[in-house]
């Protein structure tokens, strides 16, 4: 048996009340719970008082353009009918008209969108740069791990203390490490 977190459960919950009041059966397809399960979940809601229902945000958008050619008084009755304070309806109108704010301030400008792409050019290529150096640091380092654990370099571990030249994909390198 599933278990649901009381907030997954309020949203539930809340698209199947008004003023969303979703069908039954579209929210059980939607979110994968039985018909049943969401009935029991919608009869608890309805024995709690109406001011504890959590309201999603499409309902409170709706509640927003539902009231919003109301008078006064008939704002109010809404109100009472679906448990909600006229005060909190009108932050919910207010929270709606900032997120739709002026779009033109938020833009930027055709020359800082210009300035942004030529920085994260060089920026890709500057870790390009950097991708290869690391690429060649790490061979060097493999190939000198097999430089140093060659026959030869066994014979210097030995006490003969001469450089030697070995070919290295296709290189000559002559390294000396003394040892004492």
């Amino acid at each position: 048996m599933a278990r649901y977190g009381q907030a997954f459960k309020d949203r539930a919950v809340a698209r199947l009340l008004p003023p969303e009041s979703s069908p039954v059966q579209a929210v059980s397809q939607e979110l994968g719970v039985s018909v049943a399960t969401l009935e029991r979940w919608r009869a608890n809601a309805l024995s709690t008082p109406a001011r504890e229902r959590v309201w999603t945000a499409a309902a409170r958008l709706q509640a927003v353009i539902a009231t919003a050619a109301m008078n006064e008084a008939q704002r109010s009755a809404w109100c009472r009918e679906n448990g909600v304070y006229p005060t909190e309806l009108q932050q919910w109108k207010d929270s709606a008209t900032a997120a739709l704010g002026d779009v033109s301030e938020e833009r930027i400008s055709p020359r800082q969108t210009r300035d942004a792409k030529k920085r994260i050019k060089e920026l890709e290529r500057d870790v390009r740069r950097k991708d290869k150096a690391l690429a060649e640091t790490t061979a060097l380092l493999v190939l000198s791990k097999n430089v140093w654990s060659a026959p030869s370099m066994q014979a210097l571990s030995s006490g003969q203390h001469k450089p030697f030249r070995e070919n290295v994909s296709g290189l000559f390198v002559e390294q000396f490490r003394p040892w004492p």
